[in-house]
């Protein structure tokens, strides 16, 4: 029988965490720094300004997914500590009512009621607070959050992901600028849904479809902000 940490590198679940937050933050990376260019571009808006934009949008966007990310994971684990430790004081309060407890949830998944609470009594002798938080609050260990690995991966992906639009403004032709930002932004999603489709083991055409539809809506929604308020400077 292979050991429970073998088991879990077939799965995918184990790579949830800094997955979503990578992928997030690659996502918004692309649609939100491409979107401000692209809305500064149909605005007709000089090309050094919409440098200036798409760079502050970048710098402020990396920071904003991290702190951001951070706190939203922080807090998460801070409601996590909380409940394991009132499981605790429940466990030294009333240990029988928590044994029953813990057998009906057994009894629930489809155990007979002896053998619900001998596992429950088993499970409890070895580890009660282990098999409550798990199995009571669903908390398990390769489940919790890390807030500044969350945070890091946020801030880095947002930031690689915005660097693409970025070097698009900087080394294409004001002339076609929209268009190139749109096509080169669309295939970085495309790629990136198929990657993180694949990292995490689900169907890449749904994950693509998605991020292709939302990407467009994005930057279609700001070319045509930037469009009605154009200006000329």
């Amino acid at each position: 029988m292979k050991h429970s940490e073998d088991y879990l590198h077939n799965h995918y679940i184990h790579r949830s965490n800094w997955l979503r937050a990578a992928v997030l933050g690659a996502n918004d990376g692309i649609i939100s720094v491409t979107s401000i260019a692209i809305g500064m571009a149909t605005a007709d808006l000089s090309k050094q300004s919409i440098i200036l934009a798409t760079t502050a949008g970048l710098v402020a966007g990396a920071l904003s997914m991290a702190a951001g990310e951070y706190v939203s994971v922080s807090s998460q684990t801070d409601l996590e500590k909380a409940d394991i430790e009132r499981e605790r004081q429940e466990l030294i309060d009333d240990p029988v009512y928590e044994l029953n407890l813990l057998a009906s949830i057994y009894e629930k998944r489809g155990l007979k009621k002896e053998t619900a609470l001998l596992v429950a009594t088993e499970m409890t002798e070895h580890d009660a607070l282990k098999a409550h938080v798990r199995d009571e609050l669903g908390i398990t260990d390769f489940a919790q959050s890390d807030p500044l690995q969350a945070a890091l991966a946020s801030g880095f992906s947002f930031a690689v992901g915005g660097l693409l639009p970025l070097m698009v403004c900087l080394f294409s032709s004001t002339n076609f600028l929209v268009y190139a930002l749109y096509c080169i932004s669309l295939l970085s999603l495309i790629l990136l849904g198929y990657v993180s489709a694949k990292a995490g083991g689900a169907e890449p055409a749904k994950a693509i479809l998605r991020v292709s539809f939302w990407g467009t809506m994005a930057m279609g929604t700001t070319a045509f902000v930037g469009h009605l308020f154009g200006v000329k400077l």
